[in-house]
């Protein structure tokens, strides 16, 4: 192996360019050349590939989003679209990817390594969903996170002043790790996500019963891809039946993807793409790297895909009695 290349695909996340920047100095210290691919697979398709050395890198760590662009590619699903992806590749001379992403990068990636099996692929888990089999946190989701309690921690400071309830929405379509995670470190006093049905007359209830005690503000996270809808329609719902607060929607949205990644994501992304370097010097392909109670792991790509995970029930019922 002599030449490998790193792209960033699907939505971005914080800690991405601290990711690359790992990917390219390792790559450096094993003595191979590095390139990036701008733009994902799509940038793959069209040749937009660039060599990579030490100084491209610099003064990255710190940033969010990333330096190598993120898309989206429908010319990728297509065979025709992967035959020109892989002739670029093969014009530059690349022996091997690593792929940041989630699980459609990850499954691009296989379809990919079926046609054309000559180039390994190595994954890192990108995305700040934290909604990937193999590792314990995800690329990004720290951040997030984070994002959300500052944010919300402001919302609760007006939600007193003006005795008001607050529904505030965060990102997960279809898994609540954003959710209940910031949720129970804001204390919130509901926690709405996917994996669990939403029901409005014990929203109410519970609202009620806090209404009673004299709580004249409260915050509802709701991911969302929650069952009873995103936050604007689940707040018209409980407004419907119950009207005692003075009723405000915040969605967060796509604030959570940006901003400088903590520290925990720095050192999380700078070792993943240590490791994606030295799993392909070793001639591993088609999976995905890691971390799991403090040890590097390696998942096959079918395998790390989302839907599985599961959200801590220790968590949930943890919200549900300190939200009393």
């Amino acid at each position: 192996m002599k030449k490998i290349a790193v792209f960033t695909s699907g939505g971005d996340s914080p800690g991405m360019n601290a990711c690359i920047r790992a990917v390219v100095r390792t790559g450096i210290y094993h003595g191979l050349d590095v390139y990036g691919i701008m733009s994902g697979y799509e940038g793959m398709i069209n040749g937009d590939i660039i060599p990579l050395d030490s100084s491209s890198v610099s003064g990255i760590i710190q940033r969010g989003g990333t330096i190598l662009k993120s898309a989206r590619s429908k010319r990728f699903m297509t065979p025709e679209g992967r035959k020109q992806a892989y002739d670029n590749l093969k014009k530059h001379g690349i022996d091997g990817i690593v792929a940041i992403g989630g699980d459609g990068t990850f499954k691009g990636a296989s379809v990919f390594m079926e046609e054309y099996p000559d180039v390994p692929f190595i994954g890192l888990p990108g995305t700040i969903d934290n909604d990937l089999i193999g590792t314990d946190f995800t690329i990004g989701y720290d951040t997030a996170i984070n994002t959300v309690v500052e944010a919300v921690d402001k919302l609760r400071d007006t939600a007193a002043s003006h005795d008001r309830l607050f529904f505030v929405e965060v990102m997960g379509k279809d898994a609540g790790f954003i959710a209940l995670r910031s949720g129970v470190a804001v204390g919130a006093e509901a926690i709405l996500v996917p994996e669990t049905e939403t029901h409005i007359d014990k929203l109410i209830n519970l609202l009620d019963k806090g209404w009673r005690k004299n709580k004249k503000s409260s915050i509802i996270i709701v991911a969302e891809g929650d069952d009873e809808g995103g936050a604007y329609e689940i707040a018209a719902k409980v407004k419907e039946k119950f009207d005692h607060y003075d009723t405000r929607v915040t969605v967060l949205g796509h604030i959570q993807r940006g901003g400088n990644p903590t520290c925990s994501d720095r050192v999380l992304a700078s070792k993943m793409g240590y490791e994606a370097v030295k799993a392909l010097v070793e001639g591993r392909k088609s999976e995905m790297v890691g971390v799991v109670d403090k040890k590097v792991t390696y998942t096959p790509f079918e395998n790390a895909i989302k839907h599985t995970t599961k959200l801590e029930s220790s968590l949930l019922e943890l919200a549900e009695i300190l939200s009393m």
